[in-house]
């Protein structure tokens, strides 16, 4: 088999990996970023990415989305973290067993881009980061409860490991008949789509599992062409495509905005899927949007759009087997 690795692997190197760095680059301030903020969660940002932001405009919302900021210094309250608490549901490591019927694997610990807001900045990935050898422990898990009938492949990103790594993960859950399903939570599409090669595709096509990939995008200035190509290949290949959203004050608080999002990712064939309410992690408190005014702009986005484009409002919360549809 061949490995298309290195070629995505060299244009992820490529990108920067301070804030300093992207300022300068983008003609801001230095002191907009906050090193000491990086020294708890990096800098991980692709240059195709920050093309998309518009020089000297400090407000730009994907630059809102990955700048390591002063805010993330305060301790706020109510702000936690392990938010979702998933260290209660981490059985062995690598392993997420919070839902019925569904087990989730953190494939790696790194991401294509890291996102100031995400809810496992915090995560303890030294200790859930096993790699192939610690795979079989997963599968041996899997194997044991045949309630499981969906493996979510997350991390970090789960598009980030080899194209080996994938193939012979997929062989092992092959094996077992009551998987019929395998989830991908991946933002590779939207922000390194050279990732979405034909090897890629030939390894999760030759599996006997319904695909379905949930892609994150925030901002309809995310999406190309080149996000377009990635997306119409797996819609080629059969694979379910949505989207879901974090609704993220100053970045797509805006009715207008999700509502282009909504009708940009149909162009690409996906759907939107779900509008996720801010998940209260340490260091995220300023991209938080009150209840009712994300219940304002959810009506918002009804009034406009047939509801097969409205993406469901919705809450996760520790203590509930599934997550809470605040509105659909």
């Amino acid at each position: 088999m061949r490995d298309t690795t290195q070629h995505w692997q060299k244009i992820l190197a490529n990108g920067f990996s301070s804030a300093h760095e992207l300022l300068e680059y983008l003609n801001l301030p230095a002191e907009l970023g906050s090193h000491l903020a990086e020294k708890s969660f990096k800098t991980q940002i692709p240059r195709r990415f920050a093309e998309k932001m518009e020089r000297n405009n400090p407000n730009d919302p994907l630059l809102l989305q990955v700048l390591a900021s002063a805010e993330e210094l305060t301790i706020q309250a109510g702000f936690e973290l392990d938010p979702l608490q998933e260290r209660n549901a981490n059985p062995i490591p690598g392993l997420i067993h919070k839902y019925a019927g569904r087990v989730l694997l953190t494939l790696t610990g790194v991401c294509a881009i890291n996102c100031r807001f995400c809810f496992r900045r915090h995560f303890p990935y030294e200790d859930n980061n096993p790699g192939q050898k610690g795979w079989q422990k997963a599968v041996d898990y899997i194997a044991a409860d045949p309630s499981i009938h969906e493996v979510i492949l997350s991390g970090g990103d789960p598009l980030l490991a080899s194209d080996k790594s994938l193939a012979l993960l997929l062989d092992h859950l092959a094996s077992l008949p009551h998987v019929q399903t395998i989830r991908f939570h991946t933002r590779v599409p939207i922000v390194l789509p050279e990732r979405i090669q034909a090897n890629l595709l030939s390894i999760v096509d030759a599996q006997r599992f319904h695909i379905v990939m949930v892609l994150h995008c925030n901002h309809p200035k995310e999406l190309d062409i080149d996000v377009q190509n990635a997306c119409l290949s797996m819609k080629k290949s059969g694979w379910v495509l949505l989207n879901q959203s974090v609704l993220l004050k100053d970045v797509n608080h805006q009715p207008n905005v999700l509502i282009d999002l909504s009708k940009r990712l149909f162009d690409f064939g996906v759907l939107p899927y779900y509008l996720h309410l801010l998940d209260p992690v340490q260091g995220a408190h300023h991209f938080d949007i009150p209840l009712e005014q994300a219940l304002d702009i959810h009506r918002a986005i009804q009034s406009q759009l047939p509801g097969y484009l409205v993406p469901r409002l919705v809450r996760e919360q520790p203590e509930m087997p599934y997550k809470s549809i605040i509105a659909s």
